[in-house]
């Protein structure tokens, strides 16, 4: 089918499994979890509360919610992931249509700074 065809998942372990860790926030709707998982290791607290507030009290933050977990569900998945670039040792930029937006391409750029521990971040 297409949708196998236009499907992509990363190679690395440790990725895959902060990919599958995130996922599990959005199921749980935790969103304080999810940010704390998820923005750069080098973001301030204050500029984390500040995203977190923008993901949950703030007038856009359902759709903004909606949108972002909609994007992690699908490549952690590989739906719509039409390529990953990146050695996916310290980065991967993941290149998809988003599931929500038809015709709406995105790109979504992870990074691990320390290969030895494998946290990976969204890139900053």
């Amino acid at each position: 089918s297409e949708e196998e065809l236009n499907s992509v998942t990363t190679s690395s372990a440790s990725l895959q499994a902060k990919l599958d860790q995130l996922t599990d926030c959005i199921a749980r709707n935790d969103r304080s979890g999810f940010v704390h998982n998820f923005v750069p290791l080098d973001l301030s607290s204050e500029d984390a509360e500040g995203y977190l507030v923008d993901l949950t009290t703030a007038p856009e933050a359902e759709g903004q919610w909606s949108n972002l977990a909609a994007e992690i569900v699908a490549i952690a998945a590989g739906r719509g992931v039409t390529n990953i670039e990146g050695d996916q040792i310290t980065k991967a930029v993941f290149y998809f249509n988003h599931p929500l937006l038809p015709g709406c391409d995105r790109e979504v750029a992870f990074v691990c700074q320390n290969p030895q521990n494998g946290e990976w971040r969204a890139e900053g």
